[in-house]
């Protein structure tokens, strides 16, 4: 008995090492954590980037830059709106899916505007370094 207690200890340290070393499959973050840059992913990763919206004000996010060497998109922007809102025009949350692909360093920049008002600045804008190892 008095061996196998001196065995529990390190085993166990060994399987918590290698539980905290893994990153996690999939990295959400919404507005208020993208201001936390630069952002660190590890190749496979899943991000999910989910901001406020509110289209019927003719305001959408556009992605300006995408970092295009270490991200790839996983479809287009999903628009949901809240089911208890109850307000025609009542605004919602905009999300996008992107999987770290290869390491190296990219931008994610996204502006909330008008589209067609393109001389007026943004009202929004996330401008975000990405890492990916």
């Amino acid at each position: 008995m008095n061996r196998a207690h001196r065995l529990l200890l390190p085993c166990g340290l060994a399987l918590l090492a290698a539980c905290t070393s893994q990153p996690k499959p999939s990295v959400s973050v919404e507005e208020k954590q993208l201001g936390k840059c630069p952002m660190q992913l590890h190749a496979g990763q899943t991000l999910t980037v989910t901001l406020p919206s509110n289209p019927t004000t003719g305001f959408r996010w556009v992605v300006a830059d995408a970092a295009p060497g270490v991200l790839r998109s996983l479809g287009p922007e999903v628009y949901v709106t809240p089911e208890d809102a109850g307000l025609v025009g009542a605004g919602g949350q905009s999300s996008w899916r992107y999987q770290a692909f290869q390491p190296g360093e990219g931008r994610l920049l996204m502006q909330y505007r008008r589209p067609w008002e393109v001389e007026v600045a943004p009202a929004k804008i996330i401008d975000c370094k990405i890492q990916v190892r």
